[in-house]
Parts: structure tokens; sequence; C-alpha cells
């Protein structure tokens, strides 16, 4: 059994412990060693049986035993998510890729490190998921979609063909993106949005059809 650590103890952190042992009822695969997060008053506590170790700071020490996942990635820190990982020292080969056993995955998609696929997703041929990348429950991404590195595709989220979703990029709840587009790098998109053309870097969407709301 693989030892993992979760980057994070909360939110999505927890989908990503219980994915853990999703795919450990079908094959013992993973024994996760515990949290890393910088909430003090968390450290030492214990979730569903797995102890918050302590800082995001003292991952290192784990690096040559364990494998990590990232969990962190909300409306409010996603720009900074390569920051975070980039602070832990943690090398690129040492993050697990988690797929939930319900999640359909194409034979034909490329999954990259880090990249954490929650339940009843749908990732359809030829699609590019790079590293870090977040995609959670019931959102599909469509054929010849490229999504970049340490973007967050949050809840039932719909995602065209032949789309491109830049880096660090958040796609909001229950948001559409229309074939042939790209969304630019560090953008955010609103929840239940309806996106009918590309995106500038840095920017925020909202609405059906979505309207830029601010750089």
């Amino acid at each position: 059994m693989k030892k993992i650590i979760i980057l994070g103890a909360t939110g999505n952190c927890v989908d990503i412990l219980d994915t853990i042992f999703t795919i450990n009822q079908e094959k013992d695969t993973y024994e996760c060693v515990g949290f890393l997060d910088d909430d003090k008053a968390s450290w030492g506590k214990e979730i569903y049986g797995v102890k918050v170790l302590g800082p995001l700071s003292s991952a290192a020490k784990y690096s040559e035993t364990c494998y990590f996942v990232n969990g962190i990635g909300s409306a409010s820190n996603f720009k900074k998510k390569e920051e975070i990982i980039s602070k832990t020292n943690i090398p690129l080969s040492r993050f697990e890729t988690i797929i939930h056993p319900s999640a359909n995955v194409s034979n034909m998609a490329q999954i990259g490190k880090g990249t954490v696929i929650l339940q009843g997703v749908t990732i359809a041929a030829n699609v590019k998921i790079n590293n870090h990348v977040m995609v959670l429950p019931n959102s599909v991404v469509s054929h010849d979609t490229i999504i970049h590195d340490y973007s967050s595709i949050t809840g039932g989220v719909c995602i065209s063909g032949s789309v491109t979703i830049g880096k660090s990029c958040y796609l909001g709840t229950n948001c559409s993106i229309i074939n042939n587009i790209t969304i630019g790098d560090y953008s955010l998109i609103g929840m239940g949005s309806v996106v009918l053309k590309s995106v500038p870097d840095n920017s925020v969407m909202a609405g059906s059809p979505a309207k830029k709301l601010k750089r």
C-alpha cells in the first residue's frame, strides 16, 4: 500500500479521503498517513480516523516515504495553488493521481500527476488534463479539451469539446462552456454561468451569457 498525505484538511480534502476509502474497498491501495494544514487549531485532530499532522511546511520531511495529493483550491485561493504547492518542495514525481472508481475516464484521455477526479465525473476521448488539476463530482469534460496545471473544475460543470482551460483557473458550480473557446489563465467563471466566447487572462466572468465583471 502506498502511504499518502493530503495537503489541506477541509472541504475537498475530505472528499479526497472519502475517494481513497472507496478505492481501498475494491483493492487495498493507499494508507492515508494524515493531512497537512496551516490551521494550528486543527493540528493533532482526527478526521474520520486520519490525523492532521501539522503545517504544509513540514511536507518535505515525509517526501521520501510518502506520496501526496493536493486538496487546496477554493474560489478565494485558487490563484495561489501553484505557490502553495511549490513551497512544499515536493517533487512532482511524489504526487499521486486520484480517480474515484465511479468516474468514467476514456482510455484515450491523458491525466497528469497530482490530479484529482471525484465521483461521477466523465472525461471523454482525447482530453488532456495536466498536473494538479481538481475535477469535482458530476462534471463533464468533452472530447479534445485541454485543462492546464492547477485549475479547479467544481461540481456539475459542463465543458464542451475542444475547449482550452488555462492555468490556475476556477470554474464555478454548474457553469457551462461552449465548444472551441479558450478560458485564459487565472480566470474565474461564476457558478451557473454560460460562457459563449473566449475569456482573456485574469478575468472574472458571470451570468448567462457570461459577461466580464472585472480583471
